[in-house]
């Protein structure tokens, strides 16, 4: 969907896809939007050279860019079909939501903080992405008027699964979401069903906390 930028890029690019195999990451689909993204744009120009080692870095507000692994993985967990209907919390930069419409029908995407939301939407629209909408607002209530959602993805560490949320998902529908204290988390997925969900834990994350009405108080 997006152009290659600069001679060095793509081959980093293509080198971070090859870790990323060998870290397990088995789903294609997932591989190939991430090959898709040129993530140096995702982050401060001071940090581009750094855009393919895998580890976080700071986009600025407290808040910071998920490691590419950990993007692949909650990416892989949410089974994202290429008819889906996304929900993110927590856009950021707008590098998940990125992936997420390289292999969703559409991806609404939901920001706390305005100079990060207003980044991101220009980012994502200037890389043609016209199947992604992103709001401000509080992302712990989800997004209710677009509601129901196919798979929802938390960008940001909740204390526990948001009712909110799960009751926004479709029958069959994935949670992704980090759940734990303010810095020791682990990554949990959530299948909603007919009569109720189904859990399961899939290791440990450090993620910056959700902040909100049913998350972390703000001032903490």
């Amino acid at each position: 969907m997006v152009p290659e930028v600069g001679g060095a890029v793509p081959v980093r690019r293509r080198v971070l896809i090859e870790y990323l195999r060998e870290l397990g990451i088995e789903d294609e689909r997932v591989l190939t939007a991430m090959a898709a993204v040129p993530r140096e744009l995702f982050v401060p120009a001071a940090f581009r050279h750094q855009a393919y080692e895998d580890y976080p870095l700071e986009i600025g507000d407290g808040q910071t860019i998920s490691q590419p692994s950990v993007v692949a993985r909650v990416s892989a967990l949410a089974q994202v079909g290429e008819r889906d209907r996304v929900l993110e919390i927590g856009t950021g930069s707008g590098y998940q939501a990125a992936i997420l419409a390289e292999l969703a029908r559409f991806v609404f995407t939901v920001e706390r903080l305005p100079r990060l939301a207003e980044g991101a939407r220009t980012r994502l629209a200037e890389l043609g992405y016209r199947n992604v909408s992103v709001q401000v607002m509080d992302g712990t209530l989800g997004w209710r008027a677009q509601a129901p959602f196919d798979a929802i993805i938390v960008s940001a560490a909740a204390p526990a699964v948001p009712g909110t949320l799960l009751e926004q998902l479709n029958v069959g529908g994935r949670l992704v979401i980090p759940i734990g204290e303010l810095r020791r988390q682990e990554l949990v997925k959530v299948v909603r069903l007919a009569d109720g969900s189904e859990e399961s834990r899939h290791g440990p994350a450090t993620f910056v906390p959700l902040v909100g009405l049913n998350g972390f108080q703000e001032n903490r």
